[in-house]
């Protein structure tokens, strides 16, 4: 080994990069993914990225640009793990593509907003946003803006940076550079406005900030503002929001490093008032009124001409803006912004450390901003003195824990939660805990909650599944293991979301609601969850009764389609029937292809449905193989199956689709069949299309944390087809070796010998130096720590 110019990192060797086609056409598939995602091989092959490094610094290889394109719906700005505070630029605009606030193509930002979710399906949040402002103002119509413009500034990608923990950009329209960085529940903003010489332009020149609590995009919407000028320096205040979380609470304290010396009101969405000459009219701070509500205040704050660099610190609380200002002193209110800073990305290199990684330099990339990203939910939601606003929207305290929301289990109980059990259990503990805080004060588990919200999105109860693997891996203490079971039956029991006919008929019957089939594998596999736990307690009975229910998948399934198939509610087939239709929406953002092989509590079950494995393993080349079906405005003939793909459809090798959840472990389903060969050239090619460095480098939505997980853990070569059996599927690793500091003090060394691009393919697995002879290794095993070594080959065993 010799060092190279990143002192970041050691290289250790260079290997070539092959074109993989040859040998991928043994799996019998082809791909429609998108072409931006995919790099040429002969470019990529003489890059400097197909060095292999080992990470000695991993905040060097976060790039939180990459998700902020494309199909990933993810912010860019700065947060600490986990954190409360997600301060980010906004540009302005409503859409799908701006769901996070920003979209990589954009040209111009509108403001930087202290919340945002990571990778969703919805947008909201958006809270107490900030823009630095110098006139003339340069405002712009907007698509969901307000009818009289929106403030904004251009910017150019040349003049930003984003790093973990900080963000940076020049916006030139007001000339003056914009510095982000984050506490745990504070956001800091560092101002440097650009001098102008000349007593002629002094007042052109003046330093202004503008806080509008009325700023709102996609479903979000203010409902009620307040604004409080504490003094020169500090001001305080909430907004209150309906959007995805229908009643959403933001307080916030506000500490400027330069005294306000003139202010201008603007209620109810008006706009800032200039004299006849073009000039600010402000009031000077002593004589202006202190204190404003409704539905929409926004604060136009004039600085004196000298003040040409202003650090603007702010709090969050749910609770009240004296909580808010309590926080900000726990974190230190004096701190400065470089100090925060560093304190920002110490904590990331804390958290990013976990897990020492060698690869190319594209895939150190890859993983470490995947780790990134899998470690910004759940995140913190109670204040510093341990309370919190809860889903009956009263103020409660815990003091035990620090209560945390945000979680997305649809998507997140496949492989995020999985990957945490590996990890920090104290921290782990916090947040599943936080489950049932919510559980003890609605009296139900979250579907999908957040800002002290349940908003009952997607479908299913999988708070159970990821409670019941974190309590059968010993993460949870012994004695909840009866309020988990009373909880999880309790969920199972109820007569809403289709569960009355799921337990009358075995199934959900199609004219009852939409997602019909995906409702009943979904409950069939929570139910699996209940029976396993209640297995370990000794509750026979109800262990019997939720296995059999676990059963329910085999309803659903045609023998003679070979699809799990919409029922009447006399268990008719639904006609007509296209598996490559997503409407009608008997499937979840899914067609039959992708639900049909989600049984992944009952794999063996589902093979004997099809027959055999052989069987099994045609119908699973047929899902990879068979074509996406998109119509064109230019089609001179159309099938029922020729339609525009839904948003949420991308990322895909013929029918699979990874840019969305449900058929994540499909790939893995090679290894039940006899067929480990197939399951590793897919997963290579998975990590090798489907994600890349660049800022569409995710092929869907990162839905909180899911699509960094499956990266993370299919990178290192196994996965958790069924989080609750403890076990992971094995596949083939994209790294070349990895340290991970498991949660109990051990280490697991993972080697892949003989690795490059080319051997995709697995020629043994030894784990501690005995020869693994099957396909799983138990999530006991990994955690007693030591030496996972893969021997890699060019071709299939």
């Amino acid at each position: 080994m010799h060092n190279c110019d990143d002192v970041s990192a050691k290289v250790v060797s260079a290997k070539g990069i092959a074109v993989l086609a040859s040998l991928l056409l043994m799996v019998g598939v082809t791909s429609c993914s998108q072409p931006a995602q995919q790099a040429p091989q002969q470019a990529r092959a003489s890059n400097s990225a197909d060095q292999v490094l080992t990470a000695t610094d991993p905040l060097q290889f976060v790039d939180p640009l990459i998700g902020t394109d494309g199909k990933g719906k993810t912010y860019p700005g700065a947060t600490v793990p986990y954190g409360m505070v997600q301060l980010s630029p906004d540009n302005g605009r409503t859409g799908w593509d701006w769901i996070a606030g920003y979209f990589y193509p954009d040209t111009m930002i509108a403001g930087f907003s202290h919340t945002h979710l990571s990778g969703t399906g919805a947008g909201d949040l958006y809270d107490i946003s900030f823009m630095p402002l110098r006139l003339p103002f340069n405002s712009e119509k907007t698509d969901g803006g307000p009818a009289q413009g929106t403030l904004v500034s251009s910017f150019s990608h040349q003049q930003e940076q984003a790093k973990a923990g900080y963000y940076q950009v020049y916006l030139p329209d007001y000339r003056v550079n914009v510095e982000l960085t984050a506490g745990l529940r504070t956001g800091y903003q560092r101002y440097r406005f650009d001098q102008v010489a000349g007593s002629a332009k002094e007042t052109v020149s003046t330093p202004l900030i503008r806080l509008d609590l009325g700023y709102n995009r996609n479903w979000d919407r203010t409902t009620a503002s307040a604004i409080r000028i504490i003094d020169a320096y500090s001001i305080e205040g909430y907004r209150y929001s309906s959007g995805w979380a229908p009643k959403q609470k933001v307080y916030f304290y506000t500490k400027f490093s330069k005294p306000i010396s003139s202010l201008q009101w603007q209620l109810e969405g008006a706009d800032i008032a200039l004299q006849a000459n073009g000039q600010l009219s402000t009031t000077p701070i002593a004589k202006a009124p202190h204190q404003q509500q409704g539905v929409a205040v926004a604060l136009l704050l004039q600085f004196a001409a000298s003040d040409t660099e202003i650090t603007v610190r702010t709090a969050l609380s749910s609770v009240s803006s004296a909580n808010a200002r309590q926080n900000l002193l726990a974190e230190g209110e004096k701190l400065s912004f470089e100090q925060v800073k560093q304190q920002a990305q110490q904590a990331w290199r804390a958290e990013l450390s976990q897990v020492q990684v060698t690869a190319t330099r594209d895939n150190l990339t890859q993983f470490y901003t995947a780790l990134y990203h899998s470690a910004l939910a759940p995140r913190v939601f109670a204040d510093s003195d341990g309370r919190f606003l809860g889903p009956d929207g009263q103020v409660h305290q815990r003091s035990g824990h620090t209560h945390h929301d945000f979680f997305s289990l649809w998507d997140t109980f496949r492989a995020l939660h999985p990957w945490k059990t590996l990890f920090n259990p104290d921290r782990n503990q916090q947040q599943l805990l936080s489950l049932l805080d919510h559980a003890d004060i609605s009296g139900l588990l979250p579907v999908w909650n957040f800002q002290g919200n349940e908003t009952d999105m997607m479908l299913g109860y999988h708070a159970v599944p990821v409670l019941v693997d974190n309590y059968l891996k010993g993460l949870l203490p012994s004695n909840l293991g009866d309020k988990i079971l009373q909880l999880a039956v309790k969920s199972a029991k109820q007569q809403a979301f289709g569960l009355q006919s799921y337990q009358q008929l075995g199934f959900v019957p199609y004219a009852e609601r939409k997602w019909n089939v995906a409702l009943t594998l979904e409950y069939a596999y929570d139910d699996w969850a209940i029976a396993r736990l209640a297995e370990r307690l000794g509750k026979t009975d109800i262990a019997a009764e939720f296995r059999a229910r676990s059963q329910n998948y085999h309803q659903h399934f045609d023998a003679s389609t070979g699809f799990m198939r919409a029922k009447d509610v006399s268990g008719k087939f639904r006609l007509p029937f296209d598996p490559n239709a997503y409407y009608p929406e008997d499937y979840c953002e899914a067609n039959a292809w992708q639900y049909s092989f989600f049984v992944p509590h009952d794999v063996p079950g589902l093979i004997a449905l099809y027959g055999g494995p052989a069987a099994f393993s045609a119908k699973l080349d047929q899902m990879f193989s068979t074509a996406q079906l998109i119509s064109s405005p230019t089609s001179s003939s159309q099938t029922s199956s020729a339609q525009p793909l839904p948003e949420w459809i991308s990322g895909y090798i013929g029918q699979y689709v990874h840019g969305n959840e449900p058929s994540h472990h499909v790939p893995y389903l090679y290894q039940y069949a006899g067929q480990p060969a197939k399951t590793q050239a897919l997963v290579r090619r998975i990590m090798d299309e489907l994600y890349s460095t660049k800022p569409d480098g995710l092929a869907g939505n990162e839905d909180a944390g899911q699509m960094s997980a499956w990266y993370l853990f299919s990178a290192l070569g196994f996965y958790p087809v069924d989080p609750v059996s403890g076990d992971y599927v094995l596949g083939s690793p994209e790294v070349h070796q990895a340290r991970l500091q498991l949660g109990n003090g051990k280490q697991l060394r993972v080697k892949a010998l003989n690795q490059s691009p080319q051997h995709l393919y697995v020629k043994n697995v030894t784990f501690n130096g005995t020869p693994v002879t099957g396909f799983t290794l138990s999530h006991q095993q990994l955690m007693q720590g030591g030496e996972l070594i893969f021997t890699m080959s060019e071709k299939a065993q």
